[in-house]
């Protein structure tokens, strides 16, 4: 059978596929346990859930403008100018099936083959297919000094005449750190200065732990103009529990979103009428639920942490926020998907490889399930690599 060039590059999401296996694995009775996922266990906020089911009560669901609702629209608004202090225009806003539909009209929009998007080392394990499926070339950056901390030099020495865009994820799916703010101030200016797209994706924006406060990257953009080429990325998914809405936002100059508004309505058209009035009453709604969701996994991360630290060969950098642990497990196997493979065969522990973030010898971890899978699934680690 004859494909496409594209669709012989690209892979199925690693992620995604493991959730297929653990879901046979568990409908076959195994006692498998899930520190793969990214999806938390907290349910939807009420106003969400009573909001939609007003909706569907009447009957009226019909097609959306491809771009979003205006009540969306007018909610993200408050949200940016609220979380962001960057005032935006109905015009400057895109709802989408996801920040990473949000994402990947962005790219859409601004790249042509062969052009270059530059994003750090570890990534979200989309971004490089994500690129290619425009046509264009992913170029991956590890920072120098092997720390999950970027650095602006690391930056400089990959962009060529043909990088188009800089993609940050702060804090950062797979480590949970939160890069310094020193280097987000240093990405603005450089990409200002050099006339790039800098893509903030900003979808654990408040799932923070310790303290630690969301970085505005708007307090360092100096062009605050229609010329502007940030585009601030962010969704309901991870900080409201909504990972099944599939609502998530750009907010951008005036002729990017037009474009990425033209490109979706070819696309998918818009959104769900009923999911886009859910995420509505998210937004506006009471935020108690955000913060208990923070409080949740802060503990929850703290109980990976102490669980981890009974493995003499496993090496972890404490996270800021999100819901991951980025684990280095190289002591005992440096092949991620073999080692990944071993955890599920031996003890049925469901991880992600490393190698899927552009880092071997690592697992990603995840600890927004129960404590008691948290425990269970770190101690079965333990045993099987001991007896390994």
């Amino acid at each position: 059978m004859s494909l496409s060039l594209i669709a012989q590059n690209i892979g199925e999401s690693a992620t995604l596929k493991l959730n297929e296996i653990a879901a046979a694995l568990r409908a076959k009775g195994e006692p498998v346990i899930h520190l793969g996922g990214g999806e938390p266990k907290s349910k939807a906020p009420m106003e969400a859930l009573t909001s939609a089911a007003a909706l569907l009560s009447s009957g009226e669901i019909r097609y959306a403008p491809a771009d979003g609702i205006p009540s969306l629209k007018k909610a993200i608004i408050g949200y940016t100018e609220k979380y962001y202090g960057r005032a935006a225009a109905p015009e400057n806003v895109i709802a989408s099936g996801g920040a990473k539909q949000a994402i990947m009209v962005a790219l859409q929009a601004i790249l042509n083959p062969q052009d270059e998007v530059i994003f750090p080392v570890p990534y979200w394990v989309s971004y490089p297919d994500m690129v290619k499926l425009v046509g264009a070339n992913p170029v991956p950056v590890p920072p120098a000094d092997g720390s999950f901390q970027p650095k602006i030099q690391d930056i400089e020495k990959k962009v060529t005449s043909k990088t188009k865009a800089v993609l940050i994820n702060s804090p950062n799916n797979p480590t949970g750190v939160m890069y310094r703010r020193e280097f987000v101030a240093e990405v603005v200016d450089f990409c200002e200065r050099r006339n790039l797209y800098l893509i903030m994706d900003d979808i654990y924006h408040r799932l923070l732990f310790d303290g630690n406060q969301p970085i505005n990257v708007c307090e360092f953009a100096k062009d605050k103009t229609e010329n502007s080429k940030l585009v601030l990325v962010n969704g309901v998914s991870k900080q409201y529990a909504m990972t099944g809405f599939r609502i998530g936002w750009a907010v951008g100059n005036k002729t990017l979103i037009k474009a990425m508004s033209n490109i979706q309505s070819h696309q998918t058209s818009g959104p769900s009428v009923l999911l886009q009035q859910a995420a509505v009453a998210a937004l506006t709604g009471d935020q108690s639920s955000v913060e208990a969701l923070r409080i949740t996994l802060e503990n929850s991360r703290n109980v990976m942490l102490a669980r981890l630290g009974t493995l003499s060969g496993a090496k972890v950098t404490k996270p800021d926020g999100t819901f991951y642990c980025f684990v280095d497990f190289s002591e005992y196997d440096k092949d991620s998907v073999k080692l990944s493979r071993f955890l599920l065969d031996k003890v049925r522990v469901v991880t992600v490889p490393g190698i899927e973030f552009g880092l071997d010898g690592y697992l990603r971890l995840s600890y927004c399930g129960s404590i008691k899978d948290i425990t269970e699934g770190v101690d079965r680690i333990k045993s099987a690599l001991e007896m390994k």
